[in-house]
């Protein structure tokens, strides 16, 4: 069935909006045209004569058929086109009288995190000049990060009195004040024993209980976090940007595709839920492919 003139000028009309009183880009034009195109001639196959004649049940199967037909995030820009025309019909009087459509229902895929390759891990915690305090404590910082997967705001916030080097772990604040014991791989601990014996009392300016330190002796902050990470990301010549989570995620990701307990890798992330340690079990293709090559017998 051929999309009725009614709609056509309407989105004509919009679209003009867009270019002269929103200054939208050509690329954004080109898609909202192509949307609402789709969008028309999918109610014009209804038998509506136009927006206005709208339901509340054609707006809904509509959003179903972009749910369904489409991945989610080009059903969520299809419905979303959608609503933002409709909401300036409305504004100017034109619209229909039934709720604006929402694509808050379509959800999208979690995403695999990226995590580091050994390589470039090495690279990075390669990076601190390790003859200076700083560099120590940078070192170390990242080395923790990625050996207990701590979030960076649980690294900046530990304290030395929680940290027991005897039983090689500490205790952890996480979201919502869950507390939770982390072990101290083998391969980190003799760096945060370093740090604390060597680099932490040159750093310290006053008495102060927090283990990692910022330049004046206070707490390290967060962005002094992130600003350490990106300083050796750059020295490390390293592509992939680089922050305190992007080590949590690493951290996560060798765990699982070592074989670790999901179970045991939610308690150690501090996870409320074990579906949100499940996106780590989210292998991409090319792993996928590299262990079929080397299992499969006709290779």
């Amino acid at each position: 069935m051929e999309e009725k003139g009614s709609y056509r000028e309407a989105i004509e009309w919009y679209l003009d909006a867009l270019i002269h009183e929103k200054g939208a880009s050509e690329h954004t034009v080109t898609s909202y045209e192509r949307d609402l195109h789709l969008a028309a001639d999918f109610f014009t196959q209804r038998g509506r004569n136009g927006w206005e004649a709208l339901t509340a049940e054609d707006l809904n199967k509509f959003q179903n058929f972009a749910a369904e037909g489409y991945a989610p995030t080009t059903a969520r820009r299809r419905v979303s086109a959608l609503r933002s025309f409709l909401k300036f019909l409305k504004k100017n009087g034109e619209g229909p009288e039934t709720a604006l459509p929402s694509a808050a229902g379509i959800r999208l895929p979690k995403r695999l995190p990226k995590a580091l390759s050994v390589d470039d891990l090495l690279k990075l915690l390669d990076a601190p000049d390790l003859a200076t305090p700083v560099g120590l404590r940078d070192r170390t910082l990242m080395e923790l990060v990625y050996g207990t997967g701590l979030r960076v705001s649980e690294a900046t916030n530990l304290r030395t009195d929680e940290v027991d080097m005897d039983a090689a772990a500490f205790r952890v604040k996480g979201k919502r004040g869950k507390i939770r014991f982390v072990p101290i791989p083998m391969h980190t601990a003799p760096w945060l024993e370093r740090y604390l014996n060597e680099a932490r009392p040159q750093i310290a300016k006053r008495a102060n209980a927090y283990v990692f330190l910022g330049a004046r002796g206070g707490p390290l902050s967060r962005q002094s976090a992130y600003n350490i990470f990106e300083q050796y990301r750059r020295q490390a010549g390293l592509r992939q940007a680089v922050s305190p989570h992007t080590l949590r995620h690493t951290y996560a990701v060798h765990l699982v595709r070592g074989g670790a307990d999901l179970r045991a890798v939610q308690e150690l992330l501090g996870h409320s839920s074990i579906s949100t340690t499940q996106i780590y079990t989210m292998l991409d293709l090319d792993v996928v492919r590299e262990h079929y090559d080397k299992a499969h017998p006709r290779r």
